[in-house]
């Protein structure tokens, strides 16, 4: 039994963290009630062609409970018609303020601010971030719905990695191989030379900058068709496990030197930008003035680019004009190139997403599905009025509280 200190003690909190019995009761009632329901809009980015879940992944769900409301065309980027999620058992409709109703809403970019305003007060919503495409007015309108924002981009696996990010990065480091392939030909003005090599012929140059996912992958593809490839990072255990990973094939590795990666460049076919930064913008590597040296109609491509870029000549491009020629360099600077092979991709975010959303009916409420998976609150930026990312927070001057501390709270009431 509580005492009547513990019972004030815990009624501060609710009021700290925006939580009333009322809420916590009704929303219990519903879930136990109706089946939970998961919204999938179209997206207004056209720009963007994933969807969040794949027809497949619907058939499981509904098996395990969910009503899953599609959006007529949500597919259509991915190639999967509305018949194949109606056949997996989804509810489709061509109303797109009717699916924001739904108990968790799963888009691949975030909301606007009109769909955030069809949402349900204390709802889920669940999106991509990055820190840089989002404002104050967006953060404020999502606390006063009292919304759950999880960025599904930083949900953390059991051993604190990234599963979204790696899919998407292996995902992009083979792709922008297949991209340089393409504009090294004459057909796309490139220097018609074939990226790898023949018996008798040099074989194409390669540069990458960066150790990470993107790179091993990107690495794997180019040495695998037979080009020269040269990597650069000032991780020096990074290089050392790409090393081990593409064993296999023969790579030169280097801490980035001014000199030797200027000199790199300048005999480069294809050079890569896959440099990171988990704290904001990625490193200016690549001076305008070692751009201007590189070979006419030679290849960057800055998968960097949303984090900046790490040519100091790299612009966002998009889908539909992808390039741009500077100092006769072909730049190609997409910052959502796994949309490039859009049905892989959300193939990929729905092989990984949907086990969470199992887990979801299993245990019921949000909140109990954060308890059982802390990677998974990681994920989660805004909850019930309340930021819960720090660094995002001090970017727009807002205040943010302890997700673990609101959870806590929010169970005492439950129990109390």
């Amino acid at each position: 039994m509580m005492g009547e200190k513990d019972k004030k003690e815990g009624l501060s909190r609710q009021e700290e963290f925006s939580l009333t019995p009322q809420e916590l009761l009704v929303e219990e009632a519903v879930s136990k009630s109706n089946r939970m329901t998961i919204g999938v809009p179209c997206e207004t980015d056209l720009e963007e062609l994933r969807v969040m879940i794949k027809p497949e992944a619907v058939t499981v769900l509904t098996a395990n409970g969910f009503e899953v409301r599609v959006e007529n065309g949500a597919g259509i980027g991915a190639n999967h018609s509305d018949q194949e999620y109606a056949d997996a058992g989804a509810i489709m409709t061509s109303n797109h303020e009717d699916v924001f109703k739904s108990d968790i809403v799963l888009k691949i970019n975030p909301p606007t601010l009109e769909e955030i305003s069809f949402m349900r007060k204390g709802k889920t919503v669940v999106s991509v971030l990055q820190f840089n495409s989002l404002n104050k007015e967006y953060l404020k309108a999502v606390n006063q719905k009292k919304l759950t924002c999880v960025a599904f981009n930083y949900i953390e696996d059991r051993v604190a990695g990234l599963p979204f990010v790696r899919a998407m990065s292996e995902i992009a480091g083979s792709t922008v191989m297949l991209v340089a392939a393409e504009y090294m030909s004459n057909s796309k003005g490139g220097r018609g030379v074939i990226l790898g090599g023949i018996t008798g012929v040099p074989s194409a140059r390669v540069v990458i900058l960066g150790a990470g996912t993107v790179a091993e992958y990107a690495a794997r593809t180019a040495a695998g068709l037979g080009a020269e490839v040269k990597v650069f990072d000032n991780h020096i255990y990074k290089l050392r496990r790409l090393k081990e990973k593409l064993g296999q094939f023969h790579l030169f590795t280097s801490a980035i030197d001014n000199l030797m990666l200027e000199d790199a460049i300048s005999r480069a076919d294809v050079v890569v930008g896959a440099l990171r930064n988990n704290q904001g913008r990625c490193p200016t590597v690549v001076t305008e003035e070692v751009v201007s040296k590189m070979k006419e109609n030679a290849i960057i491509i800055d998968v960097s680019i949303d984090h900046g870029g790490c040519f100091e000549t790299s612009e966002p491009t998009t889908h539909q004009n992808p390039t741009f020629k500077k100092y006769g360099v072909i730049h190609y600077c997409v910052p959502n190139i796994a949309s490039r092979v859009s049905q892989t991709a959300t193939a990929a975010i729905s092989n990984i997403f949907t086990p969470y959303l199992i887990s979801l009916s299993e245990t019921g409420s949000v909140e109990k599905l954060m308890l059982a998976h802390q990677g998974f609150t990681k994920g989660v930026y805004a909850y019930r009025g309340s930021m819960t990312n720090d660094v995002l927070a001090s970017q727009y001057g807002m205040s943010s509280k302890d997700l673990n501390l609101i959870l806590a709270a929010s169970m005492e009431t439950r129990m109390g």
